[in-house]
């Protein structure tokens, strides 16, 4: 557990790469869409954290598109722009929005629970819908591309 103890010595809220039900496993959308939160903190959970909170507060396609223009902000702000990838930021939003339904909706402890493939990382929820050669593809990295499984 990468925990940073705040003033009272106790661990802080602000992210890492584990949760429990009362902690943020990332930042909220101001302080991403600020690039104001710890980068090396920022793992596949974060992201998914904050994927979440996009879908709960406006609607899908401008939750991808204010995602979408932060993720790529970040990784040129990171001297990384080619880590940036289509395909992946599409498919992990439209997912966090088809699981953000009923009780998953309000209350992350329920969505990360009720949601486990979110979060796996081999194969991880993509590998079930896209090839390797498909999803690491150049048109996969640039644009949003269909799946060629059947998942």
């Amino acid at each position: 557990l990468r925990m940073q103890p705040d003033s009272s010595g106790q661990p802080s809220n602000d992210g890492g790469s584990k949760t429990t039900a009362s902690r943020r496993p990332g930042p909220d959308i101001e302080a991403f869409e600020a690039l104001e939160f710890d980068v090396e903190r920022f793992d596949h959970e974060a992201h998914v954290y904050v994927a979440w909170q996009y879908v709960r507060s406006v609607d899908l396609l401008t939750a991808i598109g204010r995602y979408r223009n932060t993720l790529i902000r970040l990784t040129e702000k990171l001297g990384v722009p080619d880590k940036y990838h289509e395909t992946i930021t599409w498919f992990y939003l439209v997912a966090v929005s088809e699981g953000a339904t009923g009780q998953c909706r309000d209350d992350w402890a329920t969505f990360r629970r009720l949601n486990p493939t979110l979060f796996e990382r081999e194969p991880g929820a993509i590998r079930r819908h896209y090839s390797a050669a498909r999803l690491m593809s150049p048109a996969a990295r640039q644009a949003f591309v269909l799946p060629d499984l059947a998942g």
